[in-house]
This record gives C-alpha cells, sequence and structure tokens, in this order.
C-alpha cells in the first residue's frame, strides 16, 4: 500500500473510533437521564402513597374544604398521567414540561390542605393524619433531590450533544436534548 493509501485509511479508523466512542457516551449519558428518572419515579410512588391516607383521614376533619382536598386528588392524579407520560420517553422535552406544569398545579393544592392543616393542632397531632402528613414532607423532599439529580444528568447530556464534533452526530444517530424537570 501506498503512503496517501495509509494516510486515509489512518484517518478512516480514527473517525470511525472517535464515532463509537462518542456514540457510547452519549448513550451512557441518556442511560444516567433514565435512571435519574427512575428515582423520580420511586419518590412518586411514595409521595401518593402518602397522599391517599392522608386525603381520607382529612375528608371528615375537613368537611367544609372538600373542594380543597377534591383539587388536590385531582391535581396528584394529572401529575401521574403526565409521569407516565414522561416514563415512556424520559428524554424528550414536551412530555418534561407537561410533568412541570401538572406539579406546580399539585404543588399549590398541597400547599392549600398543608395550610389548612396548620390552623388546627389537635388535628396535625392525631396519628392518622400525622403519619402519612410526616411521610408526605419526606417524599416532597426526596423529590426535590430526585429531581435535582435528573437535571444534572439532562443537562450532562445536553452539554455533551452541544459540543462541536459530537454535535455532527446527533442526527447521525438520532439524538435530542433532553428535558429538564
Amino acid at each position: 500500500m501506498s503512503t496517501p493509501w495509509l494516510v486515509v485509511l489512518a484517518v478512516g479508523a480514527i473517525t470511525f473510533f472517535w464515532m463509537l466512542g462518542a456514540h457510547n457516551r452519549l448513550v451512557g449519558l441518556r442511560n444516567a437521564i433514565i435512571a435519574a428518572w427512575g428515582r423520580v419515579q420511586d419518590t412518586l410512588a411514595q409521595r401518593s402513597a402518602a397522599l391517599a391516607p392522608l386525603v381520607a383521614a382529612l375528608r371528615e376533619p375537613l368537611a367544609a374544604e372538600q373542594g380543597a382536598l377534591d383539587a388536590l386528588l385531582a391535581a396528584q392524579a394529572e401529575a401521574q398521567r403526565t409521569a407516565g407520560l414522561l416514563n415512556a420517553s424520559p428524554m424528550q422535552a414536551a412530555p418534561a414540561q407537561a410533568w412541570v406544569a401538572a406539579e406546580s398545579v399539585l404543588a399549590a393544592a398541597a400547599s392549600r390542605v398543608t395550610a389548612l392543616l396548620e390552623q388546627d393542632l389537635a388535628l396535625r397531632s392525631q396519628d392518622s393524619v400525622a403519619t402519612p402528613a410526616a411521610a408526605l414532607r419526606e417524599a416532597q423532599s426526596r423529590l426535590a433531590f430526585a429531581r435535582q439529580a435528573f437535571n444534572e444528568a439532562a443537562a450532562d447530556y445536553n452539554e455533551a450533544l452541544a459540543q462541536f464534533p459530537t454535535r455532527l452526530l446527533m442526527r447521525v444517530f438520532r439524538f435530542a436534548p433532553a428535558g429538564r424537570l
């Protein structure tokens, strides 16, 4: 083989292995996002498990505030629905934005119920209310950390996509920027 063919072969081999390495890096970063979404889902399940008994325990004592409790349950149902959509494709931005919007509605409804609960010291101290309320607060704080981990993984992935040579591979391998929570 002549020298020009060896140069072309070397450049081709370097390009191939660079593309393979870039692809594997993006797949690894994408898998990190999927794993982070799994942690968010686990936290959402814990929150849902704490929310149902809390609302059931508050139905009778807060009979005048059934609208607030119903709004909380409706917001929880919508958040679960959008989480299901995001579960189908945790990399896409549109389902992530829908989930964030549903979570903000849920946070507003939860803050309303929490404010009602804070007004009644005797109700807060009942075991049927205190235990699920504590579990709900713990799940909410864990959710904040899980969302942060997801957003960091998405930022790393999006940053890798934005780098110059890797950006050329986006269309070839059909990588798209990830949504953020």
